[in-house]
């Protein structure tokens, strides 16, 4: 009688697979829900301004107030999880975005509904890169690994649309509460969920980087304010200058805080590669120019173009669709070509975009004067989005690739906000400028009385008012599309694909003596550096580490 040897059963395998099925749905749930939150909120932007009082400068506040909390400290965020825990952060942070999504849902005044986006901010910069981290410890490597890394990147890609029809749908037909709402009874499910289906990661060792993410991101939020305050009050404003003084205090104590920490929240050397600098700097400015064409969008066609909430989540859905479509090409092109020129010329199409919607005016349709720019510059974002991913993990370590991938998340996340509140800023001041003189139209037009309550209302009623925020509207992309101009100007001066980086794209050997080739200068050391310090965590040299090597104060393994 021969021994029977024990094999899973097809009911265990099937278990399995349905119980990572279920995981994995928690997951993307997670990632769905804190993606979307943006453009979710963007759609509710005149409701909530119209409700609240907010100015139009100020209005910007409830983007930026998510956006700058998020971006500031992901980074921490996913340090977080390394160190306690990453279910019970990953646990943590969806219950306070659920918590911070109530409160604002029930905000009466301005300022709540911005403390309780800012916390929603700070939930988000917990959850979302720990969620990131649950699959590599919850799938297997290998085709398990890679279908899950599929399903995160195609939620991640499609929430800005989901979110457009799902704000549209909610302000529409219920309040713009609900786009707030909306996340209490997702979020406590997830939370409910997690602890069933996703098993707690290994802790390790290691110390937070407190001190640095504060300072950045306080930094980074007096510098968003001292911007808005100059569009309301002025340059020469005590409170704008005193602003812009404490923003470069506490930002270069960031720098002095990363330089010296053994474990920083954004390490600085990944800066000196001159590929992935130029990838960071391109991030800032396009993501700048991708808030500002949202927000100021959503405005005009509410406003001016009289959509409702629901037809104008629709009107953006197309600028969603072509993004994924050049994306998708750019992917299966790049082996050939290389990043470079797809960073040159996407960002070129997206300063022709924004530069074909400084024509809009009162007596422009959607048809005719804002789908086709859309339809441009969302073919030049899709272009950018897969090369700057790329070309900022090119060439780094393994145990680096977090770092570097969400040093450039972050980038976007405050380049989105500090490029909107330049951008508002010109609003604000084309549109005095423009009000003063509708002013002027209108007293030719209306009896003394009339004019004496109309110049002092601070938005004027349709037709003037239209003009007014037309006129804004235009100056700002104006701006907008320098900041694509400057990310193109990057793409071209300094970005440089080497044949190192085709091979690596092409899926072939490195030519022998490519590595590094073509660095130029951009390499060395920046002044008062140590080009011989390492992270104490990394005991000797690696051929994998591109961080310099002492004898040649070279990487060892450059992009």
């Amino acid at each position: 009688m021969t021994g029977s040897r024990a094999t899973p059963t097809p009911t265990a395998t099937a278990h399995d697979r349905h119980r990572s099925g279920l995981a994995l749905l928690v997951i993307a749930s997670c990632q769905l829900m804190v993606v979307l939150d943006v453009t979710i909120v963007n759609i509710a932007l005149p409701h909530m301004q119209k409700d609240l009082g907010f100015s139009t400068e100020n209005l910007s506040w409830v983007v930026n107030a998510y956006t700058l909390t998020f971006g500031g400290l992901l980074l921490l965020g996913g340090r977080l999880g390394d160190i306690l825990g990453r279910r019970r952060v990953f646990i943590f942070g969806v219950l306070l975005f659920v918590f911070a999504s109530l409160l604002g849902g029930l905000s009466q005044d301005g300022w709540q509904l911005l403390a309780a986006r800012s916390l929603q901010g700070v939930g988000g910069a917990i959850a979302s890169p720990t969620a990131l981290s649950l699959i590599t410890t919850t799938f297997r490597e290998g085709p398990e690994r890679n279908r899950a890394f599929g399903v995160f990147a195609g939620v991640s890609a499609g929430g800005s649309a989901i979110g457009l029809l799902a704000g549209g749908m909610l302000v529409e037909w219920l309040d713009w509460r609900w786009v707030l709402f909306v996340n209490v009874p997702i979020g406590l499910l997830i939370a409910f969920a997690t602890p069933r289906f996703i098993p707690e990661s290994e802790r390790h060792p290691g110390h937070f980087d407190v001190l640095g993410a504060l300072t950045s991101t306080v930094g980074m939020v007096l510098l968003v304010y001292g911007f808005i305050r100059a569009s309301e009050d002025g340059w020469t404003d005590g409170l704008t200058l005193g602003s812009f003084a404490a923003a470069v205090i506490l930002l270069a104590a960031f720098i002095m805080i990363e330089r010296g920490s053994k474990q920083p929240i954004t390490p600085l050397w990944m800066f000196r590669d001159r590929n992935r600098a130029g990838s960071y700097a391109m991030m800032l400015s396009l993501a700048a120019a991708l808030f500002g064409m949202f927000f100021f969008l959503t405005l005009f066609v509410q406003n001016v173009l009289q959509f409702s909430p629901l037809r104008a989540g629709l009107a953006f859905l197309p600028v969603s669709a072509v993004i994924a479509v050049s994306a998708g090409l750019t992917s299966q092109l790049l082996p050939r070509w290389g990043p470079k020129p797809f960073m040159v010329v996407g960002a070129l199409l997206a300063a022709i975009g924004l530069g074909w919607l400084t024509l809009t005016d009162v007596h422009s349709s959607y048809l005719g004067s804002i789908l086709g720019p859309m339809l441009v510059f969302g073919f030049g974002m899709g272009m950018q989005f897969v090369s700057l991913t790329l070309m900022a993990v090119s060439g780094v370590a393994p145990k680096e690739a977090g770092a570097a991938s969400g040093i450039l998340n972050a980038t976007q996340q405050v380049g989105g906000s500090l490029g909107l509140s330049i951008l508002v800023t010109t609003f604000g001041t084309a549109s005095r400028n423009e009000q003063a003189e509708q002013l002027r139209i209108i007293r030719q037009e209306v009896s003394p009385a009339q004019y004496e309550q109309l110049s002092r209302a601070e938005v004027l009623p349709p037709p003037w008012g239209a003009e007014v925020l037309t006129s804004g509207v235009s100056s700002a992309f104006v701006v907008a599309a320098c900041f694509a101009v400057l990310a193109a100007l990057v793409a071209l001066f300094v970005i440089q694909v080497r044949p190192a980086d085709l091979a690596r794209l092409q899926g072939g050997a490195t030519p022998l003596g490519a590595e590094g080739a073509g660095d130029g200068e951009a390499d060395e050391p920046t002044s008062g550096s140590d080009p011989t310090r390492r992270d104490p965590d990394v005991p000797s040299p690696d051929p994998d580490d591109p961080r310099p090597d002492p004898d040649t104060d070279r990487p060892t393994k450059g992009l």
